[in-house]
């Protein structure tokens, strides 16, 4: 069957596992590698190390303190066949309560998620999709956006920290536009993908939320051919799912971009819908990341020839059927589907000979008039969790903004620059609300300035 999407949505979330957050699906799919409740997997507990935690149901919606996920980390977690997961967290926590050790153990029982699991046991589970490297958030977010992460494995914490690096490699989105494909990535507050140094000459392509629900709302055709959709990483909104925040949340965000492409028929019956996330944040998983190829020549740093842990992985769409896939995925996984649908080229030595998903599922011939209707019960969490503590993403975010800063600063007024600094001394909450003032004045300046050249002059 001819693949018949015309639409790609893809919604990526942060740092959870995949026996975590769908290993309970073996009981709707007895062939999915999952958690077997008759035989949890274990890890040895620490320092104690002759007890062992095993994987069990948890119920809580957020953690307390965030695993750790840097790439040493992971090292440690994978020692053994996936054993140094308590360790890793113990070490990384010293004074974390027993119990939350389970934590990095524990698994949603099935129908917990009652928008993730509802999507699961309707459409398509990936069992076998990797993150990119073991690693944290941006080298992984990367890997989504443009098949590499130039060799680079860890994230800055400061404007002056030694971790920022150029990343000016070729993006999807170069290749889109070079072939006339349309696209948009729609944010909430700060934009991730502004790292890559191409996407700062796409500042038009970029909208907020409100915006992503107007144009599904709109004329199907008029739809972006490939949008890409950012949570919101930070502050009362937060609902990408990074730790500490509610999960419950991101259970929102999926329910609500699921709402909308379902309830335009025109566009629901063309598109396919990616739910996916950037890396395992220091969740157990218990099954063993295999070996790939590097992307490129920038392996200093690492050799790229092992993918990370298993991370949740939907294709959502009225053109396939209920099922769970195995073959070996990762985020270039993404790009090598896009890249064969619309002739763009392969995106490095990763992308070139990764397995695209496009070519293992059974695409149906007609729009199945049986998929899930919109989700209509409320979605409430328990009391929003202040997070006392910043994230490595949010810290990277906020540096990030302060080099946006200076790219304004000969328009800026100084007083509102200075108002800026004075928020942001108001502690998290306080810098969260100067990031995204600074991310959305960036984007506002970029797209005027690209509004004044003159056409056929860019």
């Amino acid at each position: 069957m001819t693949d018949p999407i015309e639409h790609v949505v893809v919604l990526t979330l942060e740092n959870h596992s995949f026996d975590q957050m769908l290993g309970s699906l073996k009981a709707v799919y007895p062939d999915l590698d999952g958690v077997d409740p008759s035989h949890p997997k274990s890890n040895p507990d620490f320092p104690d190390e002759t007890v062992q935690v095993s994987q069990a149901e948890t119920r809580l919606t957020s953690i307390s303190l965030d695993p750790a996920h840097e790439f040493v980390n992971v090292a440690h977690q994978l020692v053994n066949g996936n054993t140094g997961f308590v360790r890793d967290y113990a070490q990384a926590h010293p004074n974390c309560p027993a119990e939350s050790k389970a934590q990095i153990m524990g698994y949603y029982p099935l129908d917990f998620l009652p928008v993730l699991h509802t999507l699961a046991r309707n459409f398509v589970v990936c069992d076998r999709w990797f993150s990119s490297m073991p690693g944290p958030t941006w080298p992984n977010r990367f890997f989504v956006h443009s098949g590499t992460c130039l060799g680079h494995i860890k994230m800055p914490s400061g404007v002056f920290d030694p971790n920022w690096h150029c990343y000016d490699q070729p993006t999807i989105y170069d290749r889109l536009s070079d072939k006339s494909v349309t696209w948009k990535i729609y944010h909430d507050g700060e934009a991730q993908s502004l790292v890559l140094v191409h996407q700062l000459l796409h500042a038009d392509h970029y909208r907020g939320m409100d915006g992503f629900f107007d144009d599904v709302d709109g004329d199907a055709k008029a739809f972006p051919q490939y949008a890409f959709i950012e949570p919101c990483y930070s502050g009362a909104g937060q609902n990408d799912q990074h730790p500490p925040s509610d999960i419950m949340k991101g259970e929102l965000l999926i329910a609500k971009v699921y709402n909308a492409i379902r309830s335009n028929e025109a566009l629901w019956n063309t598109t396919l819908l990616v739910v996916l996330y950037d890396e395992h944040g220091g969740f157990y998983d218990h099954v063993e990341p295999p070996a790939t190829v590097a992307p490129d020549k920038h392996t200093d740093e690492f050799n790229f020839q092992t993918l990370g842990l298993r991370v949740p992985a939907l294709l959502i769409s009225p053109f396939l059927d209920p099922m769970c896939i195995h073959e070996v995925f990762d985020h270039t996984s993404l790009l090598k589907y896009a890249s064969d649908k619309w002739h763009l080229g392969p995106l490095g030595n990763r992308t070139a000979q990764a397995t695209s998903f496009g070519d293992v599922v059974k695409w149906r011939a007609t729009p199945r008039p049986d998929a899930p209707p919109a989700f209509t019960n409320a979605l409430v969490g328990p009391a929003e969790v202040t997070n006392k503590r910043v994230n490595e993403n949010q810290q990277a975010l906020v540096s990030f903004s302060q080099m946006l800063e200076k790219h304004m600063a000969d328009v800026e007024d100084m007083a509102a620059v200075g108002s800026r600094a004075l928020k942001a001394l108001e502690g998290p909450r306080g810098q969260f609300a100067v990031a995204k003032d600074r991310f959305e004045r960036f984007l506002q300046f970029k797209k005027q300035e690209r509004s004044a050249v003159p056409p056929g002059s860019q």
